[in-house]
């Protein structure tokens, strides 16, 4: 019985690699860059499965090329790199690989909140550079986080990790959502606020939404106004979530204090961006779940997956539910 056929663009860990070569025929490219469109559209020619991370963009003139196609594996929590409607409309499956990277991706965020705060990035280069001639009272003055006010826009699983680390430090939690999460402000004290009271009262605003139409652009220069001028902003979910602009312009006109950024609305972010000028923003190349153990379970449970899309089972982390009623009426 000859084994299914899956595809796999770039480099994955090894362990996740050998668990997919116990199951399928895997067309594997070892290499980190992405593939083009038509480098793709070669490997999906007669592939069932394919396995990918979130930068490669699935959309129709792609699946149009791929026949057999029965699920699209997503090495992230996010999946608006895959045209949902699309893939339903042709009975593809989706997958994500939610949970995993929950810790990890708040460790970054308290990371790089931290760095702003303290202005680590500014010390560093201050150190090494050879500035530092001797011990001076106002000398790279930062920011108090313990029992600061942070305020956490999306209170999904990072938003809770993240708020049970700011527990730590004595911090005052609110948090907005599109619904209320009364078992998270049971067990970490964190209350629910609207989003211009949040702005308003925060030390630290942080954002951890997924991308959606209602969540594009959600913070502009309306919400930037809002904020105290000593506040610092964070964004750890997707840069479209976030006018840049209109943040650039905040950090200019002195509207805010500083920012940490994991993601920019154009990735890579372009060297001439007047955020990488600024000494009071942090920036990092979207690494919120970059540790070897995290990458590591993120693709082996994108393999169980893809596993179970092409083996005629529904997967856990199926994101186009749909698509279960779309394939059963093409099959009647």
């Amino acid at each position: 019985m000859s084994r299914p056929k899956v595809f796999v663009p770039n480099r994955i860990p090894v362990q996740a690699l050998r668990y997919l070569q116990e199951h399928c025929e895997v067309d594997y490219r070892d290499v980190e860059e992405k593939l083009s469109d038509a480098e793709l559209i070669d490997g999906l020619e007669d592939a069932e499965g394919l396995m990918i991370y979130s930068r490669q963009k699935i959309h129709a003139s792609i699946l149009e090329h791929a026949p057999r196609l029965k699920v699209v594996s997503n090495i992230a929590v996010g999946y608006d790199n895959l045209d949902l409607k699309e893939l339903t409309m042709r009975g593809i499956m989706g997958t994500n690989t939610p949970g995993v990277l929950t810790e990890t991706t708040a460790d970054l965020t308290f990371s790089i909140l931290t760095a702003a705060a303290r202005r680590i990035a500014e010390a560093d280069h201050f150190v090494k550079s050879g500035q530092w001639e001797g011990w001076m009272p106002s000398l790279l003055l930062g920011k108090n986080i313990y029992g600061s006010t942070l305020g956490i826009i999306g209170m999904g699983r990072i938003g809770e990790a993240v708020a049970r680390r700011a527990k730590g430090f004595d911090m005052n939690i609110l948090y907005y959502n599109r619904s209320r999460k009364s078992e998270a402000e049971e067990m970490l004290g964190v209350a629910y606020s609207s989003l211009d009271d949040l702005l308003q009262q925060s030390d630290y605003v942080v954002v951890l939404v997924p991308l959606s139409p209602s969540s594009t652009r959600l913070i502009s220069e309306r919400e930037f106004r809002m904020m105290k001028r000593d506040a610092i902003f964070v964004n750890v979910s997707r840069g479209p979530t976030v006018d840049e602009q209109a943040l650039i312009h905040a950090l200019q006109e002195g509207w805010i204090a500083g920012a940490a950024l994991d993601v920019f609305e154009k990735e890579p972010v372009d060297k001439n961006n007047p955020l990488l000028q600024m000494p009071n923003v942090v920036t990092v190349p979207h690494i919120g779940s970059a540790t070897l153990e995290t990458r590591s379970e993120m693709a082996v449970k994108a393999a169980k997956n893809l596993i179970a899309g092409v083996t005629g089972q529904i997967p856990m982390d199926l994101v186009n539910p749909d698509v279960i009623h779309t394939t059963s009426s093409q099959e009647r």
